[in-house]
């Protein structure tokens, strides 16, 4: 490969944005290629402290041990929403949490278990600022929470640091972490107490500070009671009241609340950016920005706090490209009766008098409209050459109408058990730390999976210069599969992986090698009966033993960046019947406006085990594993270009879930909210399955349709009258619906041609 000096790549970039550009594009370095390995982690979450229903000690345990039962993750972020809370989620159920610092805690007069859902005045710890009862997450986060999670680290050796789900002025929700002072080296060798109590080695007062200064629920102004912090940004200027509520006494914008007009949701979305710039300035390689289910409240409102449109997120990355880089678009609460808690007429705007739809109307396949929708918003993103990356979460709060350590649900997974984020940690021979695990973040080299559909990726791209450089398709194939194999990526010159950029010089061959392995045997799923939705075209699956059905490629050109106030930066997504409509079938992309796609991103390839451009499989020198393989060639490429891929357990034109291109469906019709738009049928039916009810803990395996299934409300016909599903059938509808559904997203390679578009979000 031919290397461009930084002088040429400077005339380049003189070039390409010309004496007229108002904005430089944001340049993002990767990691050094440190050795490291793709872990599991998840970073969006709650407890009692927060809007959960268990104890700190319950969810990581559960999320990060990995003994039957526990879904074993190798890194752990303990977020919840910001604001205040009223109940102590340090304190743990029973005997079988307990460790010599956080031992069970009883009533002295009764002898009852004090647990999580205590209140912090029945647990005898004070409030500080402003409050009453509620304790500020501020205080919570700083003097209550973050000894746990570090002692937790310390005891059980897997990295439990503690970040934040957002209440965002101007927006909904977005998950974040400062990580400053969080699990220092120190704590390698620090001595745990062998009684109650803990004091911590570290601490999270940067994060703590975050969320008094800048989250849109904390109304406190005591500055943190004896912290007496300051929240100012260095070069703002917060005296033009029209566009800030500057507070002197708490030292900080205040919080735009959910009040009606003045441009409650403009001036929101300032604070957010004043939010960035302090992290920037403060924390610059120690924070991350990622908003959360962000199609779920609907578009923006400039008059509420609702919602993000294409321009938000392209000021987010403007104003901090090394802290916001990316999205949580597959969103959590896949159990839930409408899927990501998504529906259509959602929630209303603030001084509005009718409902609007969460943005898409449903998710598709468990992923939002943003992410899903191929030259939807995220290929818009992309298709600037910006740093922007797609990731999942959990946002675990509870089993709906079961308890906690049932493996049923009607609302959450919890982390790890159904979705995870594989980021590439460069952590050498060091342990996981945060830092490794934000920095492997930021740089994009990261996937997500839902229902464990695979667990190895490798997805390499290579340059080939015919003549000079010539690669074969063999010996990038070979990279990859050795990258798989060891659960690592690729270090050879003239070749990268997610996240970075490939520059080349016109007329170069790309090599893409995709090396996959779907794990044989039992997923999480506790359904061993076959998946109704594959039922429905002949094949017989069991449900907890998915199989990959195909990966797709997908091809996008890249233009350049967007400048705002131009005609292309912004754009509402379209809203209610627009998009999604009444009989589950949408629109297309001639209705969404130019700021919010990419018309040039594509099916490029399809690979499956019997399609015209078939997988191979070899076996894993290592463990034995099956290990699949796809590689294929884009020849003499002229334009500067990104490919991403997804994959699934589901063929193209399977009803009500793919179209005939294979792309994910609305989950329009297994939401159960409305039953009525419930199309596919769950026939399964066994003795022990029926006899199941809500008031029994089930821990094992289930063999037949679960009971808490929707049911079908009337008769659905054929077109010729007859009855396909008969009244009061179960329908695939709750955890059944996602565990039918399931899909995996990479991050994108982009390849930067000299002489096109600048690839300027990437190094």
């Amino acid at each position: 490969m031919q290397l461009f000096s930084k002088h040429q790549i400077a005339l380049a970039a003189i070039s390409f944005l010309g004496a007229a550009t108002t904005v430089v594009a944001p340049t993002v370095a990767n990691a050094a290629k440190v050795p490291g390995q793709y872990v599991a982690g998840d970073f969006h979450n709650h407890t009692t402290c927060s809007d959960g229903s268990i104890s700190m000690q319950k969810l990581i345990k559960k999320s990060t041990e990995k003994t039957q039962g526990n879904w074993g993750l190798d890194w752990f972020v303990q977020a919840g929403h910001g604001g205040s809370g009223n109940r102590n989620c340090t304190l743990i159920e029973d005997a079988s949490l307990a460790t010599p610092a956080y031992p069970v805690v009883t009533d002295a007069a009764t002898g009852a278990v004090k647990g999580p859902t205590t209140t912090w005045a029945n647990s005898g710890v004070a409030v500080k600022g402003n409050a009453t009862t509620n304790m500020w997450r501020w205080q919570s986060i700083k003097e209550v929470q973050y000894p746990v999670t570090e002692y937790l680290t310390a005891l059980k050796g897997v990295p439990v640091f503690m970040g934040l789900e957002s209440v965002v002025a101007g927006h909904e929700h977005t998950s974040l972490s400062v990580i400053t002072g969080q699990l220092p080296t120190e704590l390698d060798t620090a001595a745990l107490p062998t009684t109650a109590g803990y004091a911590p080695v570290g601490n999270a007062t940067a994060l703590a500070q975050w969320s008094y200064c800048f989250d849109r629920g904390d109304t406190d102004t005591s500055r943190g009671a004896e912290n007496q912090w300051s929240c100012e940004v260095t070069g703002s200027d917060y005296s033009d009241t029209t566009k800030y509520n500057w507070n002197a006494t708490g030292m900080k914008l205040i919080p735009t609340g959910s009040g009606v007009g003045s441009g409650v949701g403009t001036k929101g979305h300032l604070k957010t950016l004043e939010a960035l710039k302090w992290m920037k300035e403060k924390h610059a390689t120690g924070s991350y920005y990622i908003p959360a289910h962000l199609e779920r409240a609907g578009p923006f409102n400039p008059d509420g706090n609702n919602g993000f449109n294409v321009e938000h997120l392209r000021n987010f990355n403007n104003v901090a490209p090394d802290i916001a880089f990316g999205f949580e678009t597959q969103p959590g609460h896949g159990a839930s009766a409408e899927r990501g808690e998504y529906r259509q007429l959602r929630n209303s705007f603030v001084g509005s008098a009718t409902n609007v739809d969460s943005v898409g109307g449903s998710t598709y396949g468990g992923t939002g409209v943003y992410g899903a929708q191929v030259g939807g918003v995220w290929d818009a993103l992309l298709g600037e050459g910006r740093n922007w990356w797609f990731f999942a979460s959990s946002d675990w709060h509870n089993r709906g109408m079961f308890g906690p350590d049932d493996r049923r649900s009607t609302q959450d997974f919890y982390p790890g058990e159904y979705q995870r984020n594989y980021t590439m940690v460069r952590n050498g021979s060091d342990k996981l730390r945060p830092q490794t695990i934000v920095d492997g973040l930021r740089t994009g080299n990261n996937w997500a999976s839902s229902g464990q559909i695979i667990d190895r990726l490798a997805f390499v791209a290579c340059s080939s210069y015919a003549g000079i450089t010539a690669r074969s398709n063999a010996s990038v194939e070979a990279l990859a599969l050795k990258a798989a194999t060891n659960n690592t990526d690729i270090d050879a010159t003239g070749c990268v992986t997610m996240g970075q950029k490939l520059v080349v010089r016109p007329g170069a061959d790309i090599v893409v090698s995709i090396v996959v392995r779907d794990p044989e045997g039992a997923n999480n799923s506790p359904y061993t009966f076959p998946n109704p939705s594959l039922q429905q075209i002949g094949v017989t699956q069991p449900l907890n033993q998915p199989v990959l059905d195909h990966v797709d490629v997908i091809r996008g050109l890249v233009t350049g960046f967007r400048q705002p106030g131009a005609a292309d930066y912004s754009g509402e997504w379209p809203r209610n019947n627009n998009w999604l409509k009444s009989d589950g079938s949408t629109a297309d992309l001639s209705v969404v406006p130019a700021g919010a796609k990419n018309t040039s991103a594509a099916l490029l390839k399809t690979f499956s085990a019997s399609s015209s451009t078939p997988w191979t499989s070899a076996t894993s020198s290592v463990d034995g594993t099956k290990f699949l393989k796809m590689t294929f060639r884009i020849p003499a490429v002229q334009a500067s270009q990104y490919v991403r891929l997804r994959g699934t357990n589901l063929p193209a034109a399977v009803p009500f879930e793919t179209d005939a291109n294979g792309n994910p469906l609305a989950d329009f019709f297994t939401n159960a909210t409305n039953t009525a738009n419930l199309r596919i049928p769950c026939t399964t039916r066994t003795a022990a399955a029926d006899a199941l009810t809500t008031g029994a803990t089930v821990t094992g395996l289930v063999d037949g349709c679960p009971a808490h299934l929707a049911a079908a409300p009337a008769n659905l016909l054929n077109a010729d009258g007859s009855v396909r599903v008969a009244a009061g059938t179960k329908m695939v509808s709750y955890d059944v619906a996602a565990w039918s559904d399931l899909w995996f997203y990479s991050n994108p390679i982009y390849v930067e041609v000299a002489g096109s578009s600048l690839v300027a979000g990437v190094k």
